[in-house]
C-alpha cells in the first residue's frame, strides 16, 4: 500500500510532464486543471487579528468572545488541510490567493487572508517556487483576486516580490489561446500570474483579472450548483480566456448559526 501510494504521489507531482505528446501543443484553456479554493487557508492563525474585510458584526463577535470566537471562525474559514507543497504534490496547479496588510504590523508585511490572517505571502511564494525548481515541466496559475487594506506601495511591494521569487519563470501576458505546455517549456516559463487590479495593465508579467473569470454559484444546494456549472461552462468557453469552475458550496449565515460548533467540513463539504 505504501509503495503504491508513493507511486501515485510521484505521478501527480509531474502530471503535466507525463501528458501524452498530442496534448503538448493544446492550448491550456482547453485542459481541465485542478485547483484549490482559498488555497492558503491551511495556515490560518487563530492568534491573528480579524481581517479588515470582515463586517462589524464579526469584529464585535470576536471582541466579545476572543479566542473562542476565532477557533469557531477557523472551522468555517479553513478550506484546505494541505500546505502548498502537499497540494502541488497532489496535482493542484491553480491557486486562489487573497492578500492583505495586517493592522498595526510594524514590519508592514503582506499576508494571505480569509477572515483571519494566514502565512506571509513571501513564504508561500517561495514554497511554490521550490517545487517548480524541482519539477521544471510543471506550470502553476497564481490568481491574486482579492486585496484588503492595500495601497499603491503594497502592490508595488507584491510585484517586486513576484519578480524576485520567480524571475523569468513568469509568462508575460499574451493571448490565452497561444499558451500551451510546449510554448511554456520552450520559453522556460512555469508561472502565470493573474492580478485582479488595474496594476496589471502596467506590468508585462501580470495577466489581467478578466482573463481568469470565476463565476460564483453562492448556494448550499448541490443540485443548483451543478445546474450553475453546466450552464456557465459552455458560455465561458466561447470567450477565449481561462476560466474557473467553482465546484464549491457556500454556507449562508443561517448555515453557520445552525452548525456553529461543527464547521465547514461536517456541514458543507460532505455534501
Amino acid at each position: 500500500m505504501a509503495s503504491s501510494q508513493g507511486k501515485n504521489e510521484l505521478l501527480f507531482a509531474d502530471w503535466m510532464a507525463a501528458l501524452p505528446g498530442s496534448l503538448h501543443s493544446t492550448p491550456l484553456t482547453n485542459l481541465a486543471i485542478p485547483g484549490s479554493h482559498d488555497s492558503f487557508s491551511f495556515y490560518i492563525d487563530e492568534a491573528s487579528p480579524v481581517g479588515p474585510e470582515q463586517p462589524e458584526t464579526v469584529q464585535n463577535f470576536v471582541s466579545v468572545f476572543g479566542t473562542v470566537a476565532k477557533k469557531l471562525m477557523r472551522k468555517w474559514l479553513a478550506t484546505q488541510t494541505m500546505n502548498f507543497t502537499s497540494q502541488l504534490g497532489a496535482g493542484i496547479r491553480y491557486f486562489d490567493l487573497r492578500i492583505s496588510t495586517k493592522p498595526r504590523d510594524p514590519d508592514n508585511e503582506l499576508y494571505f487572508a480569509h477572515g483571519l490572517f494566514s502565512a506571509k505571502v513571501k513564504e508561500g511564494l517561495e514554497e511554490i517556487n521550490a517545487f517548480l525548481t524541482e519539477h521544471p515541466k510543471e506550470v502553476v496559475f497564481l490568481d491574486f483576486n482579492h486585496f484588503y487594506g492595500m495601497q499603491k506601495c503594497h502592490h508595488e511591494k507584491l510585484v517586486q516580490m513576484l519578480k524576485d521569487t520567480y524571475g523569468n519563470k513568469m509568462c508575460p501576458a499574451i493571448f490565452a489561446h497561444e499558451v500551451s505546455l510546449q510554448y511554456l517549456w520552450e520559453k522556460e516559463h512555469q508561472v502565470l500570474v493573474f492580478y485582479h487590479s488595474p496594476v496589471a495593465v502596467e506590468v508585462a508579467f501580470l495577466w489581467p483579472g478578466q482573463m481568469m473569470p470565476a463565476p460564483w454559484a453562492n448556494t448550499t444546494d448541490t443540485e443548483k450548483l451543478i445546474q450553475f456549472l453546466q450552464a456557465s461552462i459552455t458560455e465561458r468557453r466561447k470567450k477565449g480566456s481561462f476560466f474557473i469552475s467553482q465546484v464549491v458550496l457556500t454556507p449562508k449565515a443561517s448555515t453557520v448559526v445552525k452548525g456553529v460548533a461543527s464547521g465547514l467540513r461536517e456541514t458543507i463539504t460532505e455534501r
